[in-house]
Parts: C-alpha cells; sequence; structure tokens
C-alpha cells in the first residue's frame, strides 16, 4: 500500500530553519515525481514544491521566494524540504506525495508533521 511518512517539524523562531523528511514507500519511487504541500487552518492545501525523478528538476511556487529547497535520496524513497528564514505565515501542516499532471497522485496522505513559527 501507498505509504508517507513526514517528520522533521516543530517550532522555531522567525528567521530559523528547519528541514522535513519524508519516507514513501508502496510506489515506484524513482519513477515518480514527489513534491511538498503545506495547509494551514482556514486555508486550502498548496503545493510547495515539487521535484523530477531523478532529482534533475526542481519547481518551486512563487510565494516561496526561494526560500525552501526540494531534494531527493532515492535509495533511501526519501524527499526533502529544507526551510530558510521561516516566517509565521510559513506554520501549517506539511505533507508529501507523489505529483502527477500538476496534482497529487494518490488520495493517500501521511500524518504531515507540523511546522509552527513564532516568537
Amino acid at each position: 500500500q501507498v505509504q508517507f511518512v513526514e517528520s522533521g517539524g516543530g517550532l522555531v523562531q522567525p528567521g530559523g530553519r528547519l528541514t522535513l523528511s519524508c519516507t514513501a514507500s508502496g510506489f515506484a519511487f524513482s519513477r515518480a515525481a514527489m513534491a511538498w504541500y503545506r495547509q494551514s487552518p482556514g486555508k486550502e492545501r498548496e503545493r510547495v514544491a515539487s521535484i523530477s525523478n531523478t532529482g534533475g528538476s526542481a519547481i518551486y511556487s512563487g510565494p516561496f521566494e526561494g526560500r525552501f529547497t526540494i531534494s531527493r535520496d532515492n535509495d533511501k524513497t526519501q524527499v526533502s524540504l529544507r526551510m530558510d528564514s521561516l516566517e509565521p505565515e510559513d506554520t501549517a501542516v506539511y505533507y508529501c506525495n507523489r505529483i502527477q499532471n500538476e496534482r497529487p497522485a494518490y488520495d493517500v496522505w501521511g500524518q504531515g508533521t507540523q511546522v509552527t513559527v513564532s516568537s
């Protein structure tokens, strides 16, 4: 079965940094483009970044202004998200999923990892 396990979130002060990790299973990870999403209270889920199956291409959503970096390790079936210069508006639950045709490939989500940016 398809599974995603996210970790690495926590409480951080504005301007701080965190690196999130997602371990995936149940599909051919090395053939799959992957993405990070987030959802905050009162807002719809949004895509943060995506990365091609080989890691050779990455796309970031405009609002993140280059503060986030996505990477992957196919041997470990992991995709990571490095977040720098965090702002209170980044507070959300962060999820990963396979991405296909610009949308989540599976209607399966992990527990997510909570990121809280507060002074």
